[in-house]
């Protein structure tokens, strides 16, 4: 099947595979993974063609019916998620369109004044902003036409932060997550989710060190602490592992399931990640990264009864597990890898590099060759016509949908970046391929109702912004050349990803 999707991909990117490749096998050349690289910035280009033809500068392109929607905001999403991946590729003529459009926001008015999610605005606009303006004042200067604008995107970061910072106007500094700009009121939920307060803390120091104003870095700092330090005792599991949802008003935990999932993930994500920051003001939170890995690789582990060799973590309820996962947690390869580089512990680099190769299982075991949006391998709970498959697969499909995640290419590029071995390259280059050739449509790439029926099934008419900063970036840098925005490049990290894909400069770092 691998083949056959290869074969599609080739007819839809022509005159890019003059060099040969061997798929699936360790045999890439320099002039390969060029090739390689050259093809997905190819795709980068018609993504961003039919977005700014039909959609631009609004939020995503449907390119089936070539129109566009508003589900964050109205502020150019896809914009901002592309402006840094624009720039890795070194397209400075899509680069400046961005630059002149983002001092044109209005980050005080939202689309038909909808609420605007704390989350998803800090990890795609102000992430975006924040890195565009690092990467442009560092490795990749001299590639806007006006200087002015790139200062800009500072200024427009620390607007929009203005504008979001009586999210954290509460008894406990805990932010409320859904926000009515128009009246500066939230949508009244009591609780908010360890990964929606625990995702801005990267963004929001980072806003802080570049501006030299502290009370932003503080504010998401703050919440943090009820995060490193969870109340009650009952809501801590395993040392380390911690419940979903905290009450807002009171700072305590209001249950004690989670796992690396959805609601949860990028919160662990975070953890080594701002020590790789600054080590020097965030060894706390490594400590609790290392302890929720430690009981990660200790109770959440787990294996399925038809294919042992596979690894994947499972969700939990206090201490009993729940045999499910998804594509949203297949990042937790990469970012075990990236806690094991960065502490110089073998045993989270080989733990990630297994949970590695078992989302890589759930991508070739598809009909498409890619991994489908929720699985379980639960035996006793196998839906009814999904026998076979899971003896075979080690999984059972329970969300058919692919709707352009890149978390298992993203674990991909750790692991390439962590091994070097060129197999790494060889999977996300499959993927690549079957996403190419499977999701391409009109003007542009759609999300696909089900990774397991030919031809995807029927396609959803939507091109989320996140595939420009994500899939495409992470499937563009693990055939790329060595920089200095990679991750460990010359055996360090001078910049480090938030989770959106936006590579931010470590603190103190000379460029």
């Amino acid at each position: 099947m691998r083949f056959a999707t290869s074969l599609t991909a080739l007819a839809v990117l022509p005159g890019i595979f003059a060099a040969p490749t061997t798929l699936g096998h360790r045999t890439d050349s320099t002039s390969s993974a060029s090739s390689r690289a050259d093809a997905v910035k190819q795709t980068f280009q018609i993504a961003w063609n039919g977005y700014q033809k039909y959609a631009f500068p609004n939020d995503e392109l449907h390119p089936v019916s070539n129109s566009f929607s508003n589900s964050r905001n109205g502020w150019g999403a896809s914009a901002a998620d592309a402006i840094t991946t624009a720039i890795v590729m070194d397209l400075p003529d899509i680069v400046n369109v961005i630059l002149n459009y983002i001092p044109t926001i209005n980050w005080g008015v939202s689309y038909q004044n909808e609420a605007v999610s704390l989350f998803e605005t800090t990890i795609r606009y102000m992430a975006g902003m924040l890195s565009a303006y690092d990467l442009l004042n560092g490795p990749c200067s001299g590639m806007a036409n006006n200087t002015g604008n790139v200062a800009q995107l500072l200024q427009q970061a620390q607007n929009l932060a203005n504008n979001l910072s009586y999210a954290f106007d509460t008894p406990t500094g805990i932010p409320s997550n859904n926000l009515i700009l128009a009246n500066r009121s939230n949508d009244g939920s009591t609780t908010n989710s360890i990964a929606t307060i625990g995702t801005l803390v990267l963004e929001w120091t980072r806003l802080s060190d570049l501006t030299g104003n502290t009370k932003y870095g503080q504010l998401a700092q703050k919440a943090e602490s009820y995060l490193l330090n969870p109340q009650p005792s009952w809501a801590q599991p395993w040392p380390g592992l911690v419940g979903t949802n905290v009450d807002i008003a009171s700072g305590q935990f209001a249950d004690a399931s989670g796992g690396w999932n959805g609601g949860d993930d990028s919160f662990y994500e975070y953890l080594i990640k701002m020590y790789v920051y600054d080590s020097s003001r965030f060894g706390t939170y490594k400590d609790r990264w290392v302890a929720a890995a430690d009981s990660t690789i200790n109770y959440l582990a787990s294996h399925p009864s038809s294919r042992p060799d596979l690894t994947w973590l499972a969700a939990f309820n206090n201490q009993t597990t729940n045999e499910n996962s998804g594509h949203l947690a297949c990042f937790d390869g990469g970012n075990f890898i990236l806690g094991g580089l960065v502490l110089k512990k073998q045993q989270y680099v080989d733990f990630g590099l297994s949970l590695v190769s078992g989302c890589e299982d759930t991508y070739t075991q598809t009909l498409t060759g890619i991994g489908p949006e929720g699985f379980g391998w639960n035996s006793s709970t196998i839906p009814s016509g999904q026998e076979a498959f899971y003896q075979k697969a080690g999984f059972y499909i329970t969300s058919s949908q692919y709707i352009l995640r890149p978390e298992v290419i993203e674990s991909f590029y750790y692991a390439y970046r962590a091994t070097g071995d060129t197999k790494y390259q060889d999977w996300a280059w499959n993927a690549f391929l079957a996403i190419n050739s499977t999701t391409h449509v009109g003007s542009g790439y759609s999300e696909i109702s089900n990774v397991n029926a030919a031809n995807g099934g029927s396609f959803l008419d939507f091109q989320d912004s996140f595939f420009f900063a994500e899939v495409l970036k992470y499937s563009y840098l693990i055939q790329a050349a060595d920089a200095v925005y990679q991750v460990n490049h010359r055996g360090a990290n001078q910049f480090v990803f938030n989770t959106e894909a936006h590579p931010f400069k470590v603190a103190g770092t000379p460029i």
